[in-house]
């Protein structure tokens, strides 16, 4: 047998030897769940699913053996909104590093977001992020690409140029465009294509939430900080859903905190409208009482919201009116990440303690089953990202062997300094979790084995 640390792992591909099993584990998918080994061939294609499966009746002898026991076998996760800052700012993070981040916290695919610089709005800087992912990613690198030009909200960018490079959504995330007219033309323009797309929006009405830092409450006025109220996002909500209702196209809504927002696309999905939402963890973890120490780890945007907002973004992810867990990964460097509160910049790091956090703050307290979990961060993100064709596939003979195996008992303490992120802005340092990823495969090849990045 092959030693699983042995042979050339590839961005794409192979390892020398002859596949690999993933023996003793629970496998959860979309279509249901059942005890299992997993067996993958050397060119990453699942061969066989059942349990106590021979090697030799499958030409297997020599496959690398991966460890299950007590653990789930499940589709890769997606995250669908990941900041990467490569390029222009990658002494926060790289390609490489988020990628390894994401790796490790269960995830095959992401999502990265167009706010670099220069910002991702042309085929150019398509093409200069997707080499990067193929060069150095340890797992299926993505992009979105921006709806106007350098996200000023005044120019539509060329999204047809972008969507033949495979890019399947457009969002100017950190900012929401503002002008009603502009994101009509956006979405009747994305609607034409002729490669279906997805316009995501960071819903926030600039003219209500300028000079804000965190939420208006009662918490802002404790504090003496300028607030940013709910309506700041539920009027964007609201105006997007009318823009799908007109158009015909397809809204994602991203990040959702609040829940008169949550609401609003209770209501249109009751009526039928092409619409999506995610929710981020923090906003399901956090509220805007952590703001009282004036750290700013808990500066983000949208902000943290009232004990009442949080459980309504649970209550969505229950019943279906959230479709998404995206992370909102946001790293940034100590020296900014330090300032006072009212200077620094929002954001958080999320792609390693996401699955973690659905497990101890979801599952554990019966918000959501652990089906229903990874559904929200594998295979229903997988279809809003358009890429559902590869990834969050059910765990089947025939399929791409794009895979986590996570412990969903394990304990840890988050340790900013142990993250894979360049940066260490987690809000969640010192707490107590439930839920380790032991492995993830991308194509059939281990990128993460017993906890550890394989590079």
């Amino acid at each position: 047998m092959v030693d699983s640390n042995d042979g050339d792992v590839g961005r794409k591909g192979t390892v020398s030897g002859s596949g690999w099993i993933i023996r003793g584990g629970r496998v959860i998918d979309r279509n249901g769940e059942r005890t299992a080994d997993v067996a993958i061939s050397p060119d990453g294609v699942i061969v066989a699913v059942a349990e106590g499966l021979d090697l030799s009746d499958l030409g297997l002898d020599d496959a690398g053996e991966l460890d299950a026991t007590g653990c789930v076998i499940a589709p890769g996760l997606v995250d669908i909104h990941t900041h990467l800052r490569e390029p222009g700012r990658e002494e926060a993070e790289t390609v490489e590093t988020g990628s390894r981040a994401a790796s490790l916290g269960g995830y095959t695919a992401i999502v990265a977001m167009p706010n670099t610089e220069p910002t991702i709005d042309s085929a150019a800087v398509v093409r200069q992020v997707l080499d990067a992912g193929v060069a150095a990613g340890l797992c299926d690198v993505r992009v979105a690409g921006a709806i106007t030009v350098d996200r000023k909200g005044q120019t539509l960018a060329p999204m047809a140029e972008m969507a033949a490079l495979g890019v399947r959504m457009f969002t100017d995330d950190g900012c929401g465009v503002q002008d009603d007219r502009l994101m009509r033309r956006a979405l009747e323009y994305a609607s034409g294509l002729a490669i279906p797309v997805t316009l995501a929006q960071h819903c926030e009405v600039e003219a209500l939430s300028e000079g804000g830092h965190m939420h208006e409450g009662e918490w802002s006025s404790r504090l003496g900080i300028a607030g940013i109220p709910a309506e700041a996002e539920e009027l964007m909500v609201f105006r997007d859903i009318a823009l799908a209702r007109l158009t015909g196209a397809r809204v994602h809504l991203q990040h959702l905190s609040t829940a008169g927002a949550v609401a609003l696309v209770r209501e249109a999905k009751a009526k039928g409208l092409p619409v999506t939402a995610e929710a981020t963890p923090h906003h399901f973890t956090l509220t805007h009482a952590e703001v009282a120490s004036y750290d700013p780890v808990f500066k983000v945007n949208p902000p943290l919201r009232s004990a009442h907002d949080v459980a309504a973004v649970k209550a969505g992810l229950a019943d279906g009116t959230i479709d998404a867990i995206a992370t909102d990964h946001a790293p940034h460097t100590a020296d900014v990440k330090e300032a006072p509160f009212d200077h620094a910049p929002c954001g958080m790091l999320g792609l390693e303690t996401a699955l973690a956090l659905g497990i101890t703050e979801l599952v554990e307290p019966g918000v959501v089953t652990l089906s229903e979990l990874l559904a929200l961060m594998s295979w229903q993100p997988a279809s809003i990202a358009g890429i559902d064709d590869v990834h969050g596939r059910p765990i089947e003979v025939g399929e791409p062997a794009h895979l986590v195996v996570f412990d969903p008992a394990q304990e840890w303490t988050v340790d900013p300094s142990l993250l894979a992120s360049r940066s260490h802005n987690t809000p969640y340092a010192g707490r107590v979790v439930h839920g380790r990823v032991r492995h993830t495969l991308l194509c059939g090849v281990p990128m993460v084995r017993n906890g550890k990045a394989q590079r």
